[in-house]
């Protein structure tokens, strides 16, 4: 394996091969842009379900849609609201537009209750106590994909909009709702995203390497690797390989231009000095590609394999994110082993001007930071390393009182129509009515809605977290093999409390039926709905983050086995990253909660956040250690330390700066869970560039000493 990496990386390094090599990334990029479609035109927002189709609410839902078939698609929520209780011309005004719609003046809805024709009594069904909000629900035309939905809501808020007048407000939320705000939310966001990210390298490695061709370059190379991936995901997505997903790709667009970047810096740091000591351009950088190459391979392919690994969870947006990642990954490994040596290559020392290094060229006499970091750490590596070990250890117990939230909602800005419509609901209406629970009873035989069904309400309606149960007009099949009820439950439907009485009904629904009268030999209960949905969404995650967490870190040991050649490096490597993914994790909840008052945050952070920042976080770990390994060939390891810290420092601090800035971009997005993520990375890396990799890893080795090569050795 590592005869091919040299073979091909000295290809990229050479004349010819570096024309060779930039030539077909020129075409491969022409060709795909010319033939294959962007990965945008294909990405969805949400899907039917994320859950397995085994899984209890999955059941329930198929058993729901066979017994009780839809007219229509999906729901949106008209919120309609004043101040003061809604007066008769405003209602007059919402029977009107009820009215309006149920007559087709809106593409894409299909129909919705005709207030008109209903005597103002019956309206309490959908009017708050207090009078000030009613809720219209509104049918819309079955089978809209999710952009055909965020157009139909689209239109149907603008031509709303223009019938309300005067102090009487109109939301609009409901799945329907939900779904087309989440799409407004990410459309074009990972085009300003990668402009953001374009932005803020260029300044960045500008300020720190003072060349314009430096700042530019690494940022032409992410660009093509960029449209290679786009287009790569596009085909695929095309032709159904995998789903595609908008939140995906804008993380994707961030992670690619800072790891090309990181990769970048990581060539034309070591090329600098390898030119000051080869005339040949070439030469120097074959030279130096010989000792990067290696780190950049398994790096590339940690995160690789890091991202791929989401794709054995059984939570479906957690595999959606493997494939369009793990494209992504496979490109950057191969462009960062072929086109960033060979542009570097051909510009030669051109790249570096005005600063051209010069073959005897003697480095600055000046002393730089970490130059007397790796000082201090040979000095004082017990101190540093127990204090740094304290300190994250200690930030790590924020963790102890985390707070997860189920509630898309709460991630959405706090004006966003669908938010709004919610919470305004939530303020005026009992909470459970937001999203009844539905239990559907399902048998071969036919069931009598007699004693026995009125038993099974009663019972229900006992139920600590249980407000009301109706049977409705359509309880019963025309077959009578199935029979349904409506549960509006006690609290927030998203609520662990709501989540609870939903597991109660399904963990005792033999006793249910048994007290009812009915046989469960030949009868089934199930339950539907969002808090159903959100209980295995629970259960499901909490599988997935355990299993892929111990993936990651035994595939992520497997290759720094091979990498380092050791059996104890491997471990103090991954340990560390664990401890600043604790550390990055507390930090983020004491500030996002204690600080800015935040209840919660998404279920999804924790295992998104840990897949990119051992990924990450393994980079430059696996530079210095490469750093080490080749000087102590030629010094005692606590010289051997001193030097790889010195010598790697300013390109390793680059990098993580760089890489926490472009992750910082996120803070601009208006979605709380990208703001948390782009946070919680952009701190991970700060920490393990500055405390992680610059201090208390090389404290560690000076503790190990040359236990650190076990079971190899290193050849001085």
């Amino acid at each position: 394996m590592f005869n091919i990496l040299h073979a091909v990386t000295r290809m990229a390094s050479g004349k010819r091969g570096a024309k060779i090599i930039a030539g077909i990334w020129v075409v491969i990029a022409l060709v795909l842009s010319v033939a294959a479609p962007s990965s945008k035109t294909f990405a969805l927002t949400s899907n039917v379900s994320d859950l397995p189709a085994d899984m209890p609410s999955e059941v329930a839902r198929l058993v729901v849609d066979k017994h009780f078939p839809a007219d229509g698609g999906s729901t949106a929520l008209l919120v309609f609201h004043d101040d003061h209780a809604l007066n008769d011309k405003q209602k007059s005004t919402i029977a009107d537009v009820a009215s309006w719609l149920s007559d087709g003046n809106v593409q894409g809805v299909e129909s919705t209750v005709p207030l008109k024709t209903m005597p103002e009594k019956a309206w309490g069904t959908f009017l708050s106590e207090d009078g000030t909000t009613l809720m219209l629900p509104v049918t819309m035309q079955k089978g809209l994909d999710s952009h055909g939905v965020h157009d139909a809501v689209k239109n149907l808020n603008e031509l709303v909009q223009t019938k309300v007048l005067g102090t009487l407000h109109v939301w609009i939320t409901g799945p329907a709702g939900i779904e087309s705000d989440a799409i407004g939310v990410f459309q074009n966001a990972d085009f300003v995203l990668m402009l953001a990210s374009v932005g803020l390298i260029l300044v960045l490695l500008f300020v720190l390497y003072r060349s314009p061709l430096l700042a530019v370059v690494p940022l032409i190379i992410a660009v093509f690797m960029y449209e290679v991936a786009d287009r790569v995901i596009g085909l695929a997505a095309k032709n159904g390989w995998f789903v595609v997903e908008s939140q995906a790709l804008s993380i994707m667009v961030i992670l690619l231009f800072a790891v090309v970047t990181d990769y970048s810096l990581f060539v034309f740091s070591r090329y600098r000095e390898e030119l000051r000591t080869t005339e040949s351009q070439y030469e120097a950088m074959g030279a130096a590609m010989r000792q990067v190459g290696e780190p950049i391979f398994f790096s590339a392919s940690i995160i690789a394999v890091s991202v791929l690994l989401l794709g054995v969870a059984l939570f479906k947006p957690y595999q959606h994110f493997a494939a369009p990642f793990g494209v992504a990954l496979v490109v950057v490994l191969l462009g960062g082993l072929t086109l960033v040596p060979a542009l570097f290559a051909l510009l030669g020392r051109r790249a570096f001007w005005p600063f051209i290094p010069r073959v005897g060229e003697a480095l600055p006499a000046k002393k730089g930071l970490w130059e007397r970091m790796g000082r201090l750490v040979v000095k004082k590596p017990r101190v540093l390393g127990l204090g740094i070990t304290a300190l994250l250890v200690g930030v790590s117990l924020f963790i102890g009182n985390l707070q997860t939230s189920y509630n898309l909602l709460k991630s959405f800005p706090a004006d966003t129509s669908s938010r709004v419509g919610f919470e305004t609901l939530q303020a005026h209406f009992p909470p459970g009515t937001l999203a009844p629970a539905t239990v559907v009873l399902e048998s071969d035989q036919e069931l009598n809605a007699g004693s026995e069904w009125q038993s099974l309400q009663e019972q229900l309606k006992d139920l600590a977290g249980v407000q009301s149960v109706s049977a409705g007009q359509n309880a019963k099949t025309s077959d009578g093999h199935a029979l349904q009820l409506q549960v509006v439950l006690a609290h927030d439907p998203y609520s662990p409390e709501a989540m609870q009485t939903v597991e109660e009904i399904r963990q005792g629904a033999q006793g249910l039926l048994q007290k009812s009268g009915f046989d469960p030999q030949h009868v089934t209960l199930h339950v539907a709905g969002q808090t159903a949905t959100q209980v295995d969404t629970r259960s499901v995650n909490d599988r997935d983050t355990k299993l892929v967490i111990l993936l990651v870190v035994l595939f992520t040991a497997v290759l720094l086995i091979f990498q380092s050649r050791s059996l104890i490096a491997p471990i103090y490597m991954i340990a560390t990253i664990l401890l600043t993914y604790s550390a990055s994790l507390g930090l983020t909840w004491f500030v996002f909660h204690d600080l800015l008052g935040y209840e919660s945050i998404s279920y999804r952070l924790p295992l998104y956040s840990f897949v990119f920042l051992v990924a990450l976080g393994v980079d430059y770990n696996i530079l210095l250690l490469s750093r080490v390994r080749e000087e102590a060939q030629h010094h005692d390891l606590p010289t051997a330390i001193q030097r790889a810290v010195s010598v790697t420092g300013k390109t390793i601090s680059s990098a993580g700066l760089i890489l926490a800035a472009t992750f910082s971009v996120l803070l601009s997005q208006p979605m709380l869970d990208l703001v948390l993520f782009g946070f919680m990375v952009g701190i991970g890396v700060l920490l393990d560039t500055f405390l992680v990799r610059g201090l208390l890893m090389p404290s560690i080795m000076l503790w190990l000493g040359r236990w650190n090569w076990w079971p190899g050795r290193t050849r001085r």
